[in-house]
């Protein structure tokens, strides 16, 4: 017998929390929510007493008062032996590994001095209580919800001498909680504190992967490239941005995290602050094969209509905007709190959503309880900004690591590392009258990047054109100064450097970082050196095997 097992064949570090408390004070109701959402094992002891009859061939009636009978007639016999025994008997058969057991719910001193004798230093008892008018006026509200019988009033079950004197376990408990005057989550979230269920709020498990420039650095390349180490990969935004991934062939992700087909087990996560498009939403889920049960999309995420996106026609053609209606949608969603046409719509709001919805709020709270690892992906740049960047040619959001955090409902304190994605040249999509969309420091031609890093004109005027306007990009000189403010806005502590083969095209070969060109080693300690922060993942083509990789923390 090893470390981790009992004379129950029960893991060691599994606890056993019993309940007790007073018909109505809501033992049942904080049973079923520490077994949904703590993956507790939960024991009824009435089903145990069910049992016992049954063995016995004693014809128990489904009514509160033969139940009440039977369980005193039990403690005298077995000196309140039984539950234990029961309890015992159920986790030894039992198929399923659990770290916590529910015993729901003990009536007598003796039942609970046998189970903290089974499970010496593993007990924990928690004791629920309200005063006697909250209790009353509870069982008068239960209906048929106990499986059960139940009798005319609370007085009729309280003259029964054992339930009449439940209310003296409340000096035995470890933890007493008063449920009056709280809801059901309330006491959930009393009870899980006080057996240190809930996760530390200083373990850091986030990772957030930012555009540093304009856009299109690269991002899908480099969350890809990571997905394997997360358990959970999560995306906020719109659908205004697509980020390309290195499959075969290359696939463009609007909605979905971009690595949903690198890490097949990861659950993926839309947040509360995300915009929507149904159509795009419906065909990446199809076209990446994502079933229910992976994907979560947060009840609160906004729907984007037809007419937010015949709104932002004016700033396709005035400010280079992709057009796809998030910002309309969101402002639409400040405005409409009191009406509107379009009404508002969510994300609970729409039939066929309903079996992808969860809060991500229990989503990221159960993986930080199980110390799993969260990818957080922001799309587009700190440069496009609604606050920060060169206003009116900015995008509908504030797009640095705070305004990500906050559309996903992540603390800063979760967040372990902020990785910036920069790219060799920054780029920015174009107008359609070729008009300005806004400032960009030294614009160059992409005959000159041609010229510089010997990659073929032709390919780089294929290749560079807007993943969602399908635009031939603007392009410039690097910029430092933005380099430096964004490193500041988002807390960089890691640049991932992205396009490393347009400083020269023999990049593409390198497999390590002393195979990359002197030039480029040189600019990559210029990058340490302003921003602050390491360059720790360096992209040298669009390829599952472009990244050189010089982290020291995984």
């Amino acid at each position: 017998m090893t470390d981790e097992s009992s004379t129950q064949g029960f893991p060691i570090s599994t606890r056993i929390v019993t309940l007790s408390g007073p018909v109505g004070a809501g033992k049942s109701t904080l049973g079923r929510a520490l077994a949904a959402h703590y993956g507790a094992m939960h024991i009824h002891t009435h089903e145990l007493m069910q049992e016992l009859a049954d063995y016995r061939g004693i014809q128990l009636p489904a009514e509160r008062r033969a139940m009440q009978d039977f369980g005193d007639a039990l403690d005298k016999e077995t000196n309140g032996q039984w539950v234990a025994q029961g309890v015992s008997r159920l986790i030894a058969s039992s198929n399923r590994s659990t770290k916590l057991v529910i015993v729901d719910s003990v009536r007598h001193r003796s039942q609970i001095d046998a189970l903290r004798s089974a499970y010496p230093g593993r007990f924990f008892h928690i004791h629920v209580h309200a005063p006697a008018k909250v209790l009353d006026w509870r069982y008068r509200q239960r209906g048929t919800g106990s499986g059960f019988a139940e009798l005319p009033s609370y007085s009729a079950v309280a003259q029964n001498k054992t339930e009449r004197e439940v209310a003296q376990l409340h000096a035995e408990a470890d933890v007493a909680i008063d449920t009056d005057r709280c809801t059901a989550a309330d006491v959930e979230i009393r009870a899980a504190a006080a057996l240190r269920l809930l996760s530390r709020r200083d373990v850091r498990l986030v990772d957030v992967i930012i555009g540093s420039q304009y856009g299109s650095e690269g991002k899908g390349n480099i969350a890809y490239y990571l997905a394997d180490e997360y358990q959970v990969l999560m995306r906020v935004g719109g659908p205004n941005a697509g980020h390309k991934v290195p499959t075969t062939p290359a696939y463009t992700h609007c909605l979905l995290p971009s690595g949903t087909l690198a890490n097949s087990r990861a659950t993926l996560l839309i947040g509360p602050g995300a915009t929507l498009d149904l159509t795009q939403l419906h065909k990446e889920i199809a076209e990446c094969g994502v079933s229910i049960g992976r994907l979560f999309i947060d009840p609160q995420a906004m729907i984007i209509e037809a007419a937010d996106i015949a709104a932002e026609e004016v700033l396709v053609k005035g400010i280079g905007s992709t057009g796809k209606g998030g910002g309309a949608a969101t402002a639409r969603r400040i405005l409409g709190r009191h009406g509107g046409e379009p009404p508002v719509r969510l994300a609970r709001d729409v039939a066929e959503l309903q079996s992808w919805l969860r809060s991500a709020a229990d989503v990221l709270d159960a993986a930080f309880r199980s110390q799993h690892r969260v990818l957080l992906e922001g799309t587009q740049g700190t440069g496009l900004s609604l606050f920060h960047g060169s206003y009116p040619y900015v995008t509908g959001r504030d797009t640095t690591t705070a305004g990500c955090l906050a559309e996903a409902g992540i603390s800063p304190s979760r967040v372990r590392r902020v990785i910036m994605v920069t790219r060799s040249y920054p780029i920015r999509v174009k107008s359609p009258d070729d008009s300005t969309s806004g400032y960009m420091s030294q614009e160059l031609d992409w005959a000159d990047i041609a010229d510089r890093s010997g990659v073929d004109v032709d390919e780089l005027l294929k290749v560079e054109l807007g993943s969602r306007s399908h635009k031939l990009r603007r392009v410039g000189e690097f910029d430092w100064q933005l380099l430096r403010r964004s490193a500041e806005l988002n807390g960089a502590t890691d640049i991932a450097l992205t396009f490393a083969d347009y400083l020269n095209v023999t990049n593409r070969a390198a497999r390590r970082y002393n195979q990359l060109d002197q030039a480029t080693t040189h600019f990559i300690e210029e990058i340490e050196q302003v921003s602050g922060a390491p360059v720790t993942l360096i992209s040298t083509r669009f390829d599952p095997r472009s990244v050189i990789d010089r982290r020291t923390w995984e």
